[in-house]
């Protein structure tokens, strides 16, 4: 069967065509594809991954379909709740600083 697998960083992304064969698990395909060649800082042991978007808890034991795509994730940068309080925080002092000036 015909599965993909993908990892894509700020500055470049990387998607892998490849048969394997039905019972093949996310990890085993990762391994398989030799991405991890490509892009060393990848540990299909212990790197979080998916299917089309939806996180998997065990690539070990996760069994792909036909024309499954498995996504590598990176690590986040920031905690995307700590980005939006921030965001918030000063968008709050801005509105608060206009309403002085009127």
């Amino acid at each position: 069967m015909k599965v993909e697998i993908a990892y894509a960083l700020p500055h470049e992304q990387k998607i892998i065509a490849l048969q394997v064969e039905d019972g093949c698990t996310a990890q085993q395909a990762v391994v398989r594809s030799g991405i991890v060649e490509l892009f060393p800082e990848i540990d299909p042991a212990g790197t979080p991954m998916g299917i089309f978007g939806k996180a998997i808890k065990d690539p070990a034991s996760t069994v792909l379909r036909e024309g499954d795509r498995v996504e590598i994730y990176r690590p986040l940068i920031a905690d995307p709740k700590e980005v939006r309080a921030r965001r918030a925080a000063k968008m709050k002092a801005q509105k608060a600083a206009e309403a002085k000036q009127e």
